[in-house]
């Protein structure tokens, strides 16, 4: 399915942009325009490897076609440089929020680290204030636009530092002003969710919300340790739970699977699974069953039930959109609008608000997709 020059797909006869839209896993330090990038580079002297935006862009895209979780995480050495000031905070995260609605996204939640911005002297209290007040602005600008979308902050700590407890505790701090759960982030493969667990005991008396990274870098283990230890609602990526079916027999189109323990939980339990087709791919997340989109167990999990949400992970890294994702899969799987109405409905469901919110959103997807 072929993508315009403004990122838009047709399906038939639809505008996949113009459709009703919920973003779970989206990257604050992963969705920065390539031309603020360089101005906000400009502004406090650093170097780029690009001066040019399309330049820039293709270097991302380059940078993150590794097939690494670890290469992959290394570009963001360059959009983190760009976010230590409130201003170069405020403003990506105005932009974020900005671009999230000129896709059709009407609530999103963005996911970043406090504590990997504070090198030029800014406090935690202070780096989240300045994306807050940058999402309302966005907020208010997308409104003035005639689009309404909320965007709520998942406060994530880094799985290979010791501040999990005191960003978690960050987080539940901010729990009436804009952020809405929890998140570990950083190299999965050797830092499992159990190292961060009094940060997540913490959480759980505060009854307040978190998704895990779990299932990309590592396996079932990481995976199992994010619903133990780490209590996720939710489950960031995921992919890998692919790894505890067991597929039986082909008989034509049918196809008989054994679910493992593991799996059947997360099945049953309708516990989201965070899916990023393009970035699965960029970081070797899928390698087990190959390294195209056909061979992504994304189609395998939907069919047989499990609560699959689709997502852009990295927009600037993976040089995609919310939109995109869904064209991609469409082409490939050959799904109609009432497959990709579901992924939202089932992002929907998950989101970290209000049961009542909830039902709102679903709403205003059923009523989208119907018109």
């Amino acid at each position: 399915m072929p993508i315009d020059q403004h990122g838009d797909a047709i399906l038939d006869g639809v505008s996949l942009r113009s459709l009703p839209k919920v973003s779970l896993h989206d990257h604050l330090d992963g969705g920065l325009r390539p031309g603020t990038i360089i101005e906000l580079a400009d502004a406090i002297g650093l170097e780029v490897p690009e001066s040019d935006p399309d330049d820039l862009a293709d270097w991302f895209a380059d940078k993150s076609d590794s097939g690494s979780l670890v290469e992959y995480l290394k570009t963001f050495d360059l959009t983190t440089a760009v976010m230590q000031t409130r201003e170069g905070l405020t403003r990506v995260a105005r932009e974020f929020v900005e671009d999230l609605a000129a896709d059709g996204v009407i609530y999103g939640e963005v996911r970043w680290a406090p504590e990997q911005h504070l090198g030029r002297g800014l406090s935690l209290d202070e780096v989240v204030a300045a994306v807050q007040e940058g999402i309302e602005e966005g907020e208010d600008a997308a409104e003035s636009r005639g689009h309404d979308i909320r965007v709520g902050q998942l406060i994530s700590a880094m799985r290979h530092t010791d501040r999990s407890l005191e960003i978690a505790k960050l987080a539940v701090e901010w729990r009436t002003r804009g952020a809405v759960g929890f998140d570990i982030a950083g190299p999965e493969d050797g830092f499992p969710p159990s190292r961060l667990r009094e940060a997540f005991d913490y959480l759980a008396s505060e009854f307040f919300p978190a998704t895990v990274h779990a299932g990309e870098a590592a396996g079932l283990d990481s995976i199992r340790s994010a619903l133990i230890d780490g209590r996720a609602l939710r489950l960031g990526h995921g992919v890998r739970i692919a790894e505890d079916l067991e597929v039986v027999s082909r008989a034509g189109e049918e196809v008989l699977v054994q679910f493992g323990d593991l799996a059947r939980w997360v099945r049953d339990r309708e516990i989201p699974l965070e899916l990023s087709p393009s970035s699965n791919l960029q970081t070797g997340a899928i390698e087990r069953w190959g390294t195209t989109m056909e061979d992504h167990p994304f189609d395998l999990l939907y069919q047989l039930g499990f609560a699959v949400t689709v997502n852009v992970d990295n927009r600037t890294m993976s040089r995609t959109s919310l939109t995109r994702e869904l064209a991609l899969l469409a082409e490939t799987f050959e799904y109609g609008l009432d497959d990709l109405e579901a992924f939202q409905l089932n992002a929907a469901a998950g989101a970290f608000l209000p049961v009542e919110e909830r039902e709102e959103l679903i709403d205003l997807i059923a009523e989208g997709f119907d018109a």
